[in-house]
């Protein structure tokens, strides 16, 4: 009967696996040799010296105490030897104590050795026999073989119930008793350790058989593979595990389970990075591919979305809970995850980014059924609620997304204004890289060349509609916006003739304008504006017409010469006429002047001539009051005092008033010698010196009048004043009071 290739393998690696077992035990058996003949050789010294002794009974006095020292040092000294065996006998030789044994040589003592040596071993190897004692360090894990007992079952190779082979059951660092070596054979293997980082797989050398439907052995409780008794009575299954150790130290029944840790993936054809925990990175997301799970339904991409197993981590639940091998519908956000390579395959790809100025419709390939909800009026398109299949109603705005771009298609959508140019010029967003100037035909025959710039916005909430009725801003512009702009202006072309393009060009501009925004907007686009730019007629027919042109505008110049010739002497007409107008609103202004005047000297004449006459008035009223007052005082006077005492009395006051002088200056008389006259004359003449003189010292002859005392003569006598020298209204006030009395 053929053995299987797995089974014949795992036979090889135990035959191996045992001389290597064998090759360590006799390490440790010549660890013990070297042990046992330190031991032994300090005995046989200690017997040597005790028998050389009585040969030489000369020293025996002289050196008994220093026997027993040395009897006792050597006890101490063979319970604590553990490597040589001469180094006690050096401890032993003092320069003096013992010539005897100086003079001994090495060969004399090899035969004791030898005979203590093989005494000792054999009592150790028969203790060993008789106890079965294994000691297992702390960092060690005892796998056990049993050399005979009952047969295995038929493909197995671990032993549950004592059968011969491998067992299940580990030795726990430690001292184990009754592991006789002629019935079992312990092979000391060091503990698995992960390191922080990293990851263990396992293959697991027994078991039940994988289903076929899996690629993966399940996961049962055996506390982390640790346990090999557990794994195979809970059902563990033979192969790749789909369980993995994470970061720890784990005692594992290495003729049970082969582990695989980074330092060791190159021996199992396996790349190290697979062993470490998996990172994604800040501005990515991980596109994950499953290798074990059910098939993906009839119809479908992707696996859909499983909940419980912690991002893929936890591998058996998400078996359990129905996921499906192949392409997720789930990614990976960045951090680090605990994944098995053998069952998890990751694609970083970087997060969708909508630049600003920009929304994103989705168009999801996956997902829960296709539900629309753009309503009955909408008829060109479906739009679903996101998570659907379809083009999603709510657009994603300006930022970076974390999406599945291999289950989902993100079309951007510009917000912001959108010029294209039926022309040579490319705007930056190629749009309309594939339009270029219209060629129309007029009414009258000729084609000529238009030049057209549109101005569209698709607003963010529009946005989906328009994805989802032409699928692209490229269709839109391409299905839509070509044809319906090019139709427009090849149809108003024939309607008028080229000339009458040209002349018109500002009214079809806004004819179009208003028809293109009614037509987009049953696509759900807004129409800001629509410019005709450069319109390239035919030449012969722009030569004849510039001809014309010119013609015309030289006409027009003529005429605007002779208009301005007759403007010109019409200027010169009405310029003279102004000069003239002046002067005669000159004169009638000094006319009017005049009239003024003289109505102004009128007025003042006739204002000084009732001035004067109302001035004699009052004057003659006052001086007619003043009078009849002074009369009536005079009157009252006479009455009381008689007539000519009352005027004497008032003659006097008025004289005391104004200080009146009564004799006079120059006093003519006859002192009957005859020269009367001439002494006047000399008097006279005398007078008016002094009085020269008193007017150069600033005294004028009016001050005589303003109460100043009269001068007088050289003998003291005053001098009568002359009539020039009374006061006026004196006189009048006098004749006034004498023509009163007479009255």
């Amino acid at each position: 009967m053929d053995v299987p290739l797995h089974i014949r393998q795992r036979l090889i690696y135990m035959k191996n696996h045992s001389l290597l077992s064998g090759l360590r035990s006799l390490r440790q058996s010549r660890k013990a040799v070297r042990l046992v003949s330190s031991v032994a050789a300090s005995l046989l010294t200690v017997g040597t010296i005790a028998t050389l002794s009585p040969a030489r009974a000369d020293l025996a006095k002289a050196d008994l105490a220093k026997m027993d020292e040395v009897r006792s040092t050597v006890s101490s000294t063979i319970s604590n030897s553990t490597e040589r065996a001469t180094q006690p006998i050096a401890q032993v030789q003092p320069e003096k104590a013992f010539p005897v044994v100086q003079q001994m040589g090495l060969t004399d003592l090899l035969g004791p050795l030898m005979v203590g040596s093989i005494v000792v071993v054999g009592g150790l190897i028969f203790f060993s026999s008789i106890t079965g004692l294994v000691i297992i360090s702390e960092q060690e894990v005892g796998v056990v073989v049993k050399k005979f007992g009952g047969r295995l079952p038929a493909g197995r190779l671990i032993a549950l119930d004592g059968e011969a082979g491998y067992q299940a059951d580990t030795l726990a660092p430690g001292w184990h008793w009754g592991m006789f070596p002629w019935q079992y054979g312990v092979q000391k293997q060091p503990m698995i350790v992960v390191p922080q980082g990293e990851i263990a797989l396992l293959v697991a050398n027994d078991g039940a058989s994988v289903p076929p439907e899996r690629i993966l052995a399940k996961v049962v409780p055996c506390d982390n593979y640790q346990d090999a008794r557990k794994f195979l009575t809970n059902g563990g299954e033979k192969g790749r595990q789909m369980g993995f150790l994470t970061a720890g130290t784990y005692r594992i029944n290495t003729a049970l389970f082969k582990v695989i840790r980074a330092s060791t993936a190159s021996e199992y054809d396996m790349s190290p990075e697979k062993l470490r925990v998996y990172t994604v990175q800040s501005d990515k997301v991980g596109i994950v591919t499953t290798l074990d799970g059910l098939s993906i339904d009839a119809g479908e991409m992707a696996g859909s979305t499983v909940p419980g197993h912690n991002n893929f981590q936890n591998g058996e639940k998400f078996i359990h809970a129905g996921g499906r091998r192949g392409l997720q519908e789930q990614i990976l956000l960045s951090g680090s995850w605990n994944l098995n390579p053998w069952f998890v395959q990751v694609e970083q790809l970087p997060m969708t980014e909508i630049p600003i100025g920009y929304v994103g419709v989705v168009i999801a390939y996956v997902g829960k059924a296709h539900e629309d909800v753009s309503g009955a009026s909408f008829t060109h398109g479906n739009l679903v609620l996101p998570g659907h299949k379809g083009v999603w109603t709510e657009p994603l705005y300006p930022g970076k997304h974390p999406l599945n771009t291999r289950v989902m298609k993100v079309e951007l959508v510009p917000t912001t204004n959108i010029v294209l140019n039926w022309s040579g010029r490319t705007e930056r967003h190629n749009y309309d890289s594939n339009l270029a100037s219209l060629t129309v035909r007029s009414r009258d025959g000729f084609a000529f060349d238009l030049e057209i710039a549109q101005i569209i916005h698709v607003g963010a909430l529009d946005a989906p509609k328009v994805i989802s009725r032409v699928g692209s801003m490229q269709n839109l512009v391409d299905h839509v916006l070509e044809p319906t702009i090019g139709n427009y202006f090849r149809n108003s072309a024939q309607e008028c003739t080229v000339l009458d393009f040209l002349s018109a060009r500002s009214d079809r501009q806004s004819q179009a304008a208003e028809y293109i925004k009614t037509a987009l907007r049953s696509y759900d686009v807004q129409a800001i504006d629509t410019l005709i730019g450069d319109i390239q007629p035919p030449e012969t027919l722009m030569r004849t017409q510039t001809d014309r042109k010119i013609a015309e505008e030289q006409r027009k110049t003529y005429e605007v010469q002779q208009m301005a010739q007759t403007q010109r002497q019409q200027l010169v007409r009405e310029t003279a006429l102004a000069d003239i107008q002046q002067e005669m609103v000159k004169s009638e202004q000094n006319v009017n002047i005049a009239e003024l005047q003289a109505r102004a000297d009128i007025q003042r004449a006739n204002g000084e001539a009732e001035a004067t006459k109302l001035k004699a008035v009052g004057d003659a009223d006052a001086i007619r009051a003043t009078g009849n007052a002074r009369a009536e005082t005079y009157r009252a006077g006479v009455e009381a005092l008689g007539s000519q005492s009352y005027t004497a009395m008032q003659l006097m006051q008025i004289i005391g008033d104004r200080h009146v002088r009564l004799i006079p200056d120059v006093l003519v008389g006859a002192n009957g010698n005859g020269n009367g006259l001439v002494d006047g004359l000399l008097s006279m003449i005398l007078w008016n010196q002094q009085t020269n003189g008193k007017a150069s010292n600033g005294k004028s002859v009016e001050a005589l009048t303003e109460g100043e005392e009269p001068d007088q003569a050289a003998n003291g006598t005053p001098v009568a004043p002359s009539a020039q020298s009374l006061n006026p209204a004196l006189g009048a006030e006098i004749e006034a009071i004498f023509n009163a009395d007479k009255r």
